[in-house]
């Protein structure tokens, strides 16, 4: 080698070499230092994915701490299609796992994404079958999903939450803004080789969970009301039946049932017409037990007395070219006996003689026409037309009950009012809210909304609404050892072939108020389309007097009438 010289050939290889290292450098000094920034991000996408967790959902509990809805730890699967070698096979193995088509699963692996949700809030036993399989490119996470323990109880009330953790329906949806927990971004990453996915930081605080609710609701006397309402429906064939109770001192709600009742835990494959909340949304003619207020604002305005005789027109009275008929044939009656016998004439008459401005007055100082404002979702207005639509006989109909339309929720409350010595108060559901640690946040304190008629006024109904029950047509309604004061309704249903009353379609209702002479609850019955011997006091008036007698006798009321001992002589 000695004595070597270069040709022009080494030179032009050396400078190729030089060149080659020249770029390089070039690359890797843009590499590291101009694209240093979008690189690392760029790397931190093919590792790193940020999901949205949120904190635990807020407990419900009834008015003694009783749980009604909870959030439970279950495990959600994931996959990583970038990192997997076939999206088929893997499908077809997660497939009776997940019980989800194997296609469905396989069309979600093939996206060109580091980071897809597979199935979400599973099974326990699925999470651990699917933890046994230990695929590459899929993995587990813990989510809270919604649980309601005792299944179909208080389910029009609670409502229900999506699988995003969201209130879709009832006090779940009223309160979604105190129940639902804080939102936390939690960063998963997967290691070099592309094995798993997991957080980044497991020592990361969990997201704040929601807020508490406690309701007014008492399960005890839920739990009688759902039971007792579900053997009325069942036992008359009806197609629904709806219940509320309230104690009428402060628009509390003890119980609100629905039937048929539904499982918001399972809710995916049901209309909306079954979770609807029957008892505040829908409207019906109410019947007969509308006379209670079209009396009450009749003595309030000093148009009839108790006494005052009212001629039953022995059952056929001719209004505006139309027929009104009454189930028995009554001559002269005292107004009481009016209310007591049902007597839609004299009801017309009383209704006559208030005169359509007053009568409609009543109607909406009563609540009829507006909602209650009750803290739940749904609720509707009712229908009240205003006087200048009303047509020639519609102050009569109206004051027996038809040509209007009213919630159950309105008419208990309206009740209600007379109970509570002529103060129609706001009724409500939720009482307490409590942070997470179980300091109150808030106490709600029940809200007067006005006086309907005077403390007289309400006494003296009280004592007609009672001979309902002693004299009248809601002899079923009594509890034995009690007075109780209500009204009894059965009302035909509009047939929507005809447009006129149907023949075979009636809504039975009762509502009143135990103990009449210091009252403790006002309940409302209403049963849709019983059949058979479809009157208020044959199919609702029972009820109403199953469920007192338990509920005075849960609450420890005691009868205030005497006890006759028959005595040996």
């Amino acid at each position: 080698m000695a004595g070597f010289v270069p040709s022009g050939r080494h030179y032009i290889l050396l400078l190729l070499l030089l060149s080659g290292f020249g770029v390089v450098l070039f690359r890797l000094v843009t590499l590291q230092v101009w694209q240093a920034a979008e690189l690392s991000v760029k790397a931190d996408r093919q590792h790193r994915k940020t999901v949205s967790l949120e904190g635990a959902r807020g407990t419900i509990v009834d008015r003694h701490g009783k749980v009604l809805a909870m959030n439970v730890e279950v495990p959600s699967a994931f996959g990583v299609p970038t990192t997997l070698d076939s999206p088929t096979k893997t499908a077809r193995v997660l497939a009776p796992v997940l019980q989800v088509r194997s296609d469905e699963l396989e069309r979600k692996l093939r996206q060109a994404r580091s980071f897809v949700w597979l199935a979400r809030k599973l099974d326990p036993e699925q999470g651990r079958r699917l933890e046994r399989l230990s695929l590459d490119g899929v993995g587990v996470v813990m989510e809270g999903r919604r649980f309601y323990p005792k299944g179909p109880f208080l389910s029009h009330v609670l409502g229900f939450a999506g699988m995003d953790g969201e209130g879709l329906e009832g006090v779940e949806h009223r309160y979604e803004s105190y129940l639902r927990g804080e939102k936390r971004m939690m960063v998963l990453q997967r290691d070099a080789l592309g094995r798993s996915v997991f957080p980044t930081d497991l020592t990361e605080r969990n997201p704040t969970p929601g807020h508490n609710l406690a309701l007014t609701i008492d399960e005890v006397i839920q739990y009688i009301t759902e039971r007792e309402l579900e053997d009325a429906v069942m036992r008359a064939q009806a197609k629904s039946g709806t219940m509320i109770v309230l104690d009428p001192q402060t628009g509390a709600v003890l119980a609100m049932a629905v039937s048929p009742r539904f499982d918001p835990n399972v809710v995916s494959n049901l209309s909306p017409d079954r979770w609807r909340n029957k008892a505040l949304a829908d409207a019906y003619e109410p019947g007969s037990t509308l006379k209670a207020v079209v009396a009450a604002a009749a003595i309030e305005e000093h148009v009839v007395k108790p006494n005052t005789m009212v001629f039953g027109e022995h059952g056929r009275m001719t209004i505006a070219n139309t027929v009104i008929h009454d189930h028995e044939k009554l001559g002269w009656v005292s107004f009481s006996q009016v209310i007591q016998k049902s007597s839609n004439i004299g009801a017309a008459k009383t209704g006559m003689a208030l005169g359509e401005q007053r009568l409609y007055r009543y109607l909406q100082t009563f609540g009829f026409g507006q909602k209650t404002e009750i803290d739940l979702p749904g609720e509707g207005a009712g229908l009240v037309k205003r006087p200048k639509d009303w047509g020639r006989r519609s102050v009569a109909s109206i004051s027996m009950g038809q040509e209007i339309g009213v919630t159950p929720l309105q008419m208990v409350s309206a009740i209600a009012a007379l109970a509570n010595e002529g103060v129609l108060m706001k009724p409500y559901v939720v009482s307490e809210i409590r942070g997470p640690e179980g300091h109150l946040l808030k106490r709600v304190s029940p809200q007067v909304r006005r006086r309907v008629v005077s403390l007289e006024t309400a006494h003296t109904v009280t004592k007609i609404l009672e001979g309902v029950v002693t004299d009248g047509t809601g002899g079923k309604a009594a509890i034995p050892g009690f007075r109780v004061a209500g009204k009894t309704g059965t009302a035909q249903k509009i047939d929507p072939r005809t447009g006129s009353y149907s023949v075979s379609r009636f809504v039975t209702s009762f509502a009143g108020y135990v103990p009449a002479d210091n009252p403790r609850l006002a309940m409302i019955v209403v049963i849709d389309e019983p059949q058979g011997d479809a009157w208020g006091g044959t199919v609702a008036a029972p009820v109403f007097s199953r469920v007192g007698e338990q509920v005075l006798n849960y609450l420890g009321v005691g009868s205030h009438e005497p006890v006759t001992l028959a005595m040996a002589r």
